[in-house]
């Protein structure tokens, strides 16, 4: 394709040149053809520049060497990680720090607590629930998928989202169903997790640090 761009180049300045100066690249007796036809010539060649134009632009030069060879190796080319997913990851890992510093949630979840007695137990839990519960409402807008309490009556819609209504018991028919409520579910309006990447080698960031004390 290339050499096609380069000769329509070659033809349209010999025919430019041709009509520019007649006598020295037609035989005699057409000279005074061209130069009588000179102005309507020039135009002809113009029109046609103009239309083979676009053609020669678009026309990339070729690639010395294995173009072929190239294009292969980059096809089998490994694809670096997607920022998204470095992100979500690195977020996770970060709310995961916030839990731990506010609750000291997986310090608790990380325990062996079979051996503890339940008053134990349960007087970290104050502690954990506090905690926790307050980074959760700091990151997130939480409210009750159903408003309706517990043991009530009610009703799920035709078309009804799966994420937002889980069916348990006997399911027959078609919806609307009527049922009891035994979980009012739970659903965010809002997430704003703490905003972090992956370093430049990859690395997750630490839930928490260790801590040293020095003396």
């Amino acid at each position: 394709m290339r050499s096609v761009s380069l000769f329509t180049v070659v033809i349209l300045i010999i025919l430019l040149a041709t009509v520019i100066a007649p006598e020295v690249y037609v035989p005699g007796p057409v000279v005074a053809l061209v130069r009588e036809n000179h102005e309507k010539l020039m135009y002809t060649i113009l029109a046609v520049a103009i239309m083979l134009l676009p053609a020669i632009l678009i026309i990339k030069p070729g690639t010395p060497g294995k173009p072929k060879k190239e294009a292969a190796a980059t096809a089998v080319r490994p694809q670096a990680e997607a920022p998204g997913v470095a992100r979500c990851e690195a977020e996770i890992v970060a709310f995961l720090g916030v839990l731990q510093e506010k609750g000291r949630l997986v310090d608790f979840l990380m325990e062996e607590i079979a051996a503890f007695e339940d008053a134990q137990v349960g007087a970290a839990a104050r502690v954990i629930h506090e905690g926790c519960r307050t980074a959760l409402l700091e990151h997130f807008d939480i409210v009750p998928v159903r408003e309706e309490a517990e043991g009530s009556q009610v009703v799920v819609p035709a078309g009804f989202s799966p994420d937002n209504h889980q069916l348990v018991g006997k399911i027959t028919g078609q919806p609307p169903f009527t049922g009891t409520l035994v979980h009012k579910g739970w659903k965010t309006n809002r997430v704003k997790l703490p905003r972090t990447l992956k370093d430049q080698g990859g690395r997750l960031p630490a839930i928490a640090p260790a801590q040293v004390e020095l003396k």
